[in-house]
């Protein structure tokens, strides 16, 4: 007995319908939807210049928006979503802190195949720290204000001057007297 002659097992689907429903079929449209959104990722990803562009303006927004009130980490990256839709306002950054960024600091964009990445290199961070991701057209700022270095100053008085400095015991403090301690002083004498 043959199924293909069975009339309970024949349906009335259409091929396409029976492609869908199969795990083949299934497995094919995700491959596709998947393909298309990473054609998607590689075209619209964006350029070299244009995160160094934006990415500028977004660290320029950090320092103006941190100049008067210190935030935390939260308000950072509230301010970071308010960056992708605003620019930065320098007559508002005192000149000496842009110098001094420009001096300290060093911003550089990498386009890998999908994405771009943005980063800042300075003494603190001489690895580079990701201050910004671009996908899809879309420049997204990660940067905090902790991660930009402005201040630079000595990390010890002088170089006469001594790391490790000796700990003096003042005299006038008594520190009592060594007790005598004996081999059995604290489990007992295990002889008696």
């Amino acid at each position: 007995m043959y199924q293909a002659e069975n009339t309970n097992f024949k349906t009335n689907e259409s091929f396409t319908q029976e492609f869908t429903r199969s795990c083949l079929g299934r497995i094919l449209i995700a491959g596709v939807i998947i393909l298309v959104g990473l054609l998607l990722a590689y075209f619209t990803a964006p350029k070299e210049s244009d995160m160094n562009e934006e990415m500028l303006d977004n660290v320029m927004q950090c320092i103006e928006v941190n100049d008067a009130i210190k935030g935390d980490a939260v308000d950072d990256y509230v301010h970071n979503l308010t960056f992708i839709f605003t620019t930065a306002d320098t007559t508002f950054i005192p000149k000496d802190e842009l110098e001094t960024y420009n001096k300290y600091n060093r911003l550089e964009s990498y386009r890998h195949t999908f994405y771009s990445t943005s980063y800042i290199y300075n003494n603190m961070h001489p690895e580079g720290t990701r201050v910004g991701v671009g996908i899809f057209g879309i420049i997204i700022p990660t940067v905090l204000y902790e991660d930009i270095l402005l201040e630079v100053g000595p990390v010890h008085k002088g170089y006469e001057q001594k790391l490790n400095q000796q700990v003096v015991a003042p005299q006038e403090v008594d520190m009592g007297v060594t007790p005598e301690i004996t081999e059995f002083h604290y489990k007992g004498d295990l002889e008696n």
